[in-house]
């Protein structure tokens, strides 16, 4: 049908007959259309046509890499900056919606009052006055009258302008959260360049077990669960040494020789097995052998010998197992170079705190022993707890977090018994006190909030003002200076632009339990500082007041109205309010009046600061229960001699 279909197209244009009897020779040459195709035969074919591409790489320097993840935190610290900016951008926007909103109302009563006049005024003068107009139609305004319709445009033009404000914040919205998604496509991106597979130091980890099996003439097979998992680069290069340490510590010490598990009714072969599981945003590494476990009769001798254990102290396994991280502990009767030398466990305990991880024991006698590693997935972001106490903000690795809890006030500050979680007791602790910033008082709440934190043997209920909230982070290091400090690990930038410490809660517990008696003589010394809570309309007075209290160390909450300072006393009680009485929704009046018919606000003492300085005002203030009354613009000296005089401190001399 081909060679027909040719034939023609030859007939119809013998112009080109050359070509097309070329083209029909070739058709022919063809297997026919319908002939069976061999798809075996084809497959190969075409690869040989279209080989894949191979998967380009690209060799790139470590210190480049790292720069670049360091680039892109500091790309997140900026948007997390921003974002909060914006939202205080559209909080003053709130408050000049209000502001808007007060001066509308203003401005509507001075219309009303404005036109009144001119009625009352045109009314006297009807007499004389043409009758074939009404007073209003006569266009015969004062200068108050223009100024207050010049100002009601003003306050039209400030309401559009709010509008567009408002429409550029939604972009601005808009713009972040792109920005974002970016931004965090970027660093999960570079992350993932730096992590490296566990499998790439096996080969090595082999050797050291071989090595180490030929030098004791013992038989080992190390066996892999997991390990195709991948690790920070700077995690793995920081854990290979303590983990080749913990092999020939398994091979050394752990494991038996042939006769002996023969004689035990083991396997001639002892086995060591490295686990690796992702939990969360930890990597759990497990080492373990199916020895002999550790010989705790040998770690408790060793221990009296060395003077780290009283003779015939009490010790739970836990305890006593938790010895062999002391710095030169060995168990071992002779020095060679698989063991005997007290260097080893130390360092790995320390290695694994340095990256903020933790190390568990767990053995047992005849079956052998497993160490349980929890490492950060990286170094360079991870999730954290934000707790406060008092004005300061610390964060806390999730990693050495097991919960939040609470406890009642009572049972906390008679400090008896601990605080039970998931089967586990945990010793009870104040953050307060172990930083050296005065004890937590967590006010306004009926319980204290607990912090449990959890570190190889250690079990801590840390008390605490408050939780912030859990978020990401970028670690920053510290100076050698500040890194020498025992629990700091790091610092991080909030996204207000605030340093804030990263805290190892771990060994400022071990810390304040030998220091205990000079902590709880501190915290007796500690002074309370007043809170004063300051209610007003003005956006202006509610900032001055509280910069001039803040200025004398005071400790400052704000309050736009009556609704809102009742609010806020539900949840902390000042030691002195200052009180404005014309507000919107509730006036202070109404607000004094309220707090002194309920029994928990009756002994707060209020200082009336107002513009209504007439007698009636005052009196009636002084009737409600009122200390004392200012006029407004009032002197900063009066406002603090009267401030002191109430809260009963000592003026310092000028």
């Amino acid at each position: 049908a081909l060679i027909a279909a040719f034939e023609a197209r030859i007939r119809a244009q013998p112009v080109h007959v050359a070509a097309e009897v070329q083209l029909a020779a070739t058709a022919a040459a063809l297997p026919p259309l319908s002939a069976p195709v061999d798809e075996e035969a084809e497959a190969p074919a075409e690869e040989a046509i279209a080989p894949r591409a191979p998967q380009e790489q690209v060799r790139v320097r470590a210190d480049l890499l790292d720069n670049l993840v360091n680039h892109a935190g500091e790309v997140a610290i900026y948007r997390a900056r921003l974002e909060q900016q914006l939202g205080a951008f559209r909080a003053a926007m709130a408050e000049l919606d209000r502001t808007n909103a007060r001066l509308r109302d203003q401005l509507r009563r001075l219309d009303l009052e404005t036109e009144a006049q001119i009625v009352a005024r045109y009314q006297r003068e009807q007499d004389s006055a043409d009758p074939t107009f009404d007073p209003l139609e006569l266009d015969r305004f004062s200068t108050l009258q223009q100024l207050s319709r010049a100002l009601n445009e003003s306050a039209a033009d400030l309401t559009g302008l709010q509008g567009v404000l408002d429409d550029l914040a939604r972009q601005y919205d808009v713009l972040l959260q792109q920005q974002s998604r970016v931004s965090s496509d970027l660093q999960d991106g570079l992350m993932s360049a730096r992590m490296v597979p566990f499998d790439s130091v096996v080969p090595r980890l082999r050797r050291v077990v071989r090595q180490a099996g030929h030098d004791t003439g013992k038989q080992v097979q190390l066996r892999l669960d997991g390990t195709h998992g991948e690790l920070d680069r700077n995690v793995l290069d920081r854990m290979v040494a303590p983990i080749e340490h913990m092999l020939r510590n398994s091979v050394a010490h752990g494991l038996e020789t042939p006769a002996e598990r023969v004689a035990a009714g083991k396997s001639e072969e002892g086995t060591i097995t490295i686990a690796l599981r992702h939990e969360g945003s930890e990597i759990v590494l497990q080492v373990s052998d199916d020895g002999r476990g550790l010989d705790r009769d040998a770690i408790r001798r060793r221990a009296e010998q060395r003077g780290l254990l009283k003779p015939g102290a009490v010790l739970t396994d836990t305890e006593l197992d938790s010895l062999i991280f002391e710095a030169g502990f060995s168990t071992s009767e002779q020095v060679s170079q698989l063991a005997g030398r007290g260097v080893g466990m130390d360092v790995v305990r320390n290695e694994v705190r340095q990256l903020g991880g933790t190390v568990e024991i767990h053995s047992v006698v005849g079956r052998g022993v497993t160490f349980t590693l929890r490492l950060p997935q990286t170094l360079a972001v991870t999730q954290a707890v934000f707790v406060q106490i008092g004005e300061t903000t610390y964060a806390v690795p999730v990693a050495s977090v097991s919960g939040i809890g609470r406890i009642s006030r009572e049972r906390f500050e008679s400090g008896t018994g601990g605080y039970r979680y998931a089967g586990e007791e945990y010793a009870l602790h104040d953050l307060g006190l172990l930083v050296g910033q005065g004890p937590a008082k967590a006010e306004g709440q009926a319980q204290v909030p607990l912090l449990l934190v959890r570190a190889g043997d250690l079990r801590a209920a840390v008390a605490i003002d408050q939780v912030v909230g859990n978020r990401e982070i970028v670690v920053k290091p510290v100076g050698m200076q500040i890194a020498s400090v025992p629990g700091i690990y790091g610092a991080t930038i909030t996204g207000d632009g605030r340093v804030v410490v990263i805290l190892d809660v771990a060994p400022l517990v071990r810390r304040h339990l030998a220091q205990r008696p000079a902590a709880e003589a501190e915290a007796q010394q500690q002074r309370h500082v007043p809170l004063v809570m300051v209610v007003d309309d003005s956006l202006t007075m509610r900032k001055v007041t509280g910069r001039v209290l803040e200025r004398h160390n005071f400790e400052v909450v704000t309050a736009r109205d009556g609704i809102e300072a009742l609010e806020k006393l539900e949840e902390r009680v000042p030691d002195l309010m200052l009180l404005d009485i014309e507000m919107p929704r509730m006036d202070g009046y109404e607000l004094a009046t309220a707090m002194r018919a309920d029994a928990r606000f009756r002994g707060v003492p209020i200082v009336m600061i107002t513009s209504r300085t007439g007698e009636k005002h005052r009196q009636r203030a002084f009737e409600i229960g009122v200390q004392r009354y200012l006029g407004k613009p009032y002197q900063e000296l009066d406002l603090m001699r009267n401030v002191y005089d109430l809260l009963g401190i000592a003026r310092a001399r000028d």
